[in-house]
């Protein structure tokens, strides 16, 4: 019988036959013809097997055959291969010094305000649009890194919650100083209360540094409540609490540290105005 193209396929494997059949059922069965027979009468045993003898010396390479070469372990790849970088540690982030403005200088900011001041919104709009590279650090965010054993706040703030806060604004910190000592700028956003100086503003300076450029972002009441209401999730606080926190950061008035008042300006323009304070920042420092 003629194929049209080869030989014909082979029949499908029966059951326990073809590759693989030893192990799927395991060793060779016995049959009749595997047990062993009575000699035969009168029949001579056989000889015994010859005795292996010297190894010999093996034929040589027919001409032009080449051995191949020994395989030997990859070298490890050099510093300049991708992920075999070297990074500068972090350290304290000195002051800035922006002689081509705040568009291409490393910069560490820390935006404060209250919940629902769209401080989260406008430092991750200023990360983006930055011709630098920026990281947006959210302390919120680091903070719910911890799932199982989260201390929210809501159900009321004890030692855990403090705890947890602490840990994560210090872990923004340290973040923050890996990135500035590899050339990436950073905007950490927390509601850092001017009642609490050190918790607040002295934590940040001992976790980032000297360097570190606050500015406050604190709309109207009516604005930070409108938004909040907007929230859901455990980052939505009642009305009693965002008007006790918004009262409480009216205390950076007369501080000297810059403030806007971002109640009538969309992102955009808010971000613009950050630029705009931190070029004064960093001609003149704020003392902090």
């Amino acid at each position: 019988m003629q194929h049209e193209a080869g030989a014909p396929l082979p029949p499908p494997h029966a059951p326990g036959h073809g590759p693989g059949a030893d192990w799927a059922l395991g060793a060779h069965q016995p049959t009749l013809h595997d047990a062993p027979q009575p000699p035969v009468q009168g029949a001579q045993p056989p000889p015994p097997p010859p005795f292996p003898g010297p190894p010999q010396s093996a034929p040589p390479p027919a001409p032009g055959w080449h051995a191949p070469a020994p395989h030997h372990a990859p070298a490890p790849p050099s510093r300049d291969t991708t992920g075999h970088v070297t990074l500068p540690p972090g350290g304290p982030v000195p002051l800035p010094q922006a002689p081509g403005g705040t568009g291409v200088t490393t910069l560490a900011v820390l935006l404060i305000g209250p919940a629902g001041a769209g401080k989260t919104t406008v430092a991750r709009y200023w990360a983006q649009h930055r011709r630098v590279p920026t990281a947006h650090i959210s302390l919120d965010d680091v903070r719910e890194w911890v799932c199982s054993g989260f201390a929210d706040p809501q159900a009321g703030w004890n030692d855990h919650s403090e705890a947890q806060y602490r840990l994560a604004r210090r872990t923004c910190g340290f973040a923050a100083r890996n990135f500035l000592a590899n050339g990436i700028s950073c905007i950490l956003d927390d509601a850092v209360f001017p009642d609490r100086p050190v918790v607040g503003l002295g934590g940040w300076k001992r976790h980032v540094g000297p360097g570190l450029l606050p500015v406050v972002l604190l709309p109207g009441l009516d604005i930070v409540l409108e938004r909040n209401a907007e929230r859901s999730g455990n980052r939505r606080l009642c009305d009693e609490e965002v008007a006790g926190i918004h009262g409480r950061m009216a205390g950076w008035y007369g501080s000297g540290l810059p403030i806007i008042d971002n109640s009538q300006y969309d992102v955009p323009t808010t971000a613009r105005l950050l630029d705009d304070v931190l070029a004064r920042a960093i001609a003149s420092p704020p003392s902090w």
